[in-house]
């Protein structure tokens, strides 16, 4: 069954409460030269105060699109889930993107919380890419598997205190570990799941930075430790003897952006891919010698070095965004998540040893986008749905990316790389 959302328009309110249909389109164009007046008076997108997430809604927002650009939804239209879910998700519901979603695998794993063969929903318009990561799976199962490891996961949030001088900053740090459990207390007082762990200090002339390091189960956390962390600040500011002022966030704590410093503490989680390959397998399945491998690695990561790359490894956004976007992911979160360190070896028998670490991965199977329809499916395809499973996804999740970095690095020397990508990347005539 489609939810297209035909009914009728009985709830909706656009603009001075008149219906999208009576609305008038906006000359183009004009913009520039209307008064203050009319700017103020713009068209409002319509909503529904009682409940803005029923079928009658989106048709009556997609109408008002129609009517303002000429553009008719029809695709967006289409979807097979009820809208019911989608308080807590999103705002103005009009429909769906429809991504394509490709299926990879299987792939080994053989990790502490990922363990067996997986076969991984990739969401992604690149054509190559599922078939790429497909062939990158194949060696690596066929190697023995990928070995992988969750080396810690933390979420940070970090208030920045504001002083008159800098002493009275470097003080700051001292009263606070002293007080440290009464500010754990206040943090904790604000979650059933998220835990305090430690705090990292940064004095800057007058300025206290401070980042406030969570564990917060299987949600990604950063609305938990935005909470717990101003219940934190407001304890502080309340209990501390002397005056000063705070900003919840000082921008250190780098959401949705990449950083050094979550480079080196953990943003998320620093979970580890890796696998021994052994040299026949590398000749068989992808065209190059061992030798061959090690030998380009050492030129890119000169390349990588002088190009100041947050990743010295080949791609792995690719495979982060598309699996991200099938399993109900902060897809904004690959700009921090895609953050990686190849380290690779060749052997003394010419087997290649490769590993991949990712030192701010930030997943979630509870919470965020995860319940939505397609989301959910996607995770149960991996068994990773619901709460206690997010370190196996985050297994999961470093091991397709080695997948692909094993295949495209190899593609790049064998000569299949542009070859694949007329073969498989064209949709045009």
């Amino acid at each position: 069954m489609s939810w297209s959302g035909t009914q009728a328009k009985t709830n909706l309110i656009g603009p001075r409460g008149l219906q999208p249909s009576r609305i008038a389109r906006p000359k183009a164009g004009l913009c520039g030269n209307l008064t203050e007046n009319q700017m103020n008076d713009r068209l409002r997108i319509p909503r529904d105060k009682r409940d803005d997430y029923t079928l009658e809604a989106a048709q009556i927002r997609r109408e008002f699109v129609a009517q303002q650009s000429g553009a008719e939804l029809r695709h967006m239209a289409q979807f097979s889930f009820d809208t019911s879910i989608l308080p807590g998700n999103i705002e103005n519901f009009i429909g769906v993107a429809q991504v394509p979603i490709g299926l990879a695998g299987p792939i080994r794993i053989n990790g502490e919380h990922a363990q067996g063969d997986f076969y991984v929903p990739l969401a992604t318009s690149e054509g190559t890419l599922v078939a790429s990561y497909n062939r990158g799976m194949r060696l690596l199962t066929e190697s023995g598997g990928v070995k992988t490891t969750v080396v810690e996961g933390f979420m940070q949030r970090a208030p920045v205190f504001i002083f008159n001088d800098a002493r009275k900053a470097r003080d700051f740090g001292q009263w606070v570990n002293e007080n440290y459990d009464g500010i754990r207390a206040a943090a904790e007082a604000t979650t059933r799941i998220g835990k305090l762990t430690h705090l990292g200090h940064y004095v800057v002339g007058p300025l206290h930075y401070i980042r406030f390091n969570y564990t917060t189960g299987d949600a990604a956390g950063q609305n938990m430790v935005s909470k717990a962390t101003y219940s934190a600040c407001e304890w502080i500011k309340a209990s501390h003897p002397n005056g000063m002022r705070y900003l919840l966030s000082g921008s250190i704590d780098t959401d949705k952006k990449h950083s050094h410093i979550n480079f080196l503490h953990s943003r998320g989680k620093r979970v580890v891919a890796e696998a021994v390959i052994p040299r026949d397998k590398m000749r068989e399945i992808m065209r190059v010698d061992t030798r061959t491998l090690f030998y380009a690695r050492q030129i890119s990561q000169v390349g990588a070095f002088m190009a100041g790359a947050t990743n010295n490894g080949a791609h792995a956004a690719n495979g982060i965004a598309a699996l991200f976007i099938a399993t109900g992911q902060d897809a904004a979160n690959v700009a921090e998540s895609h953050c990686a360190i190849v380290y690779s070896q060749l052997l003394e028998n010419d087997d290649y040893y490769w590993s991949i670490t990712l030192p701010s991965l930030i997943v979630a199977t509870y919470g965020g986008g995860t319940g939505l329809a397609t989301q959910r499916e996607g995770l149960e395809m991996l068994g990773c749905y619901g709460k206690g499973y997010a370190n196996k996804f985050a297994e999961i999740v470093a091991a397709t990316v080695l997948a692909g970095e094993v295949s495209l690095a190899s593609a790049v020397l064998s000569g299949d790389w542009v070859a694949s990508h007329d073969a498989l990347g064209r949709n045009r005539p």
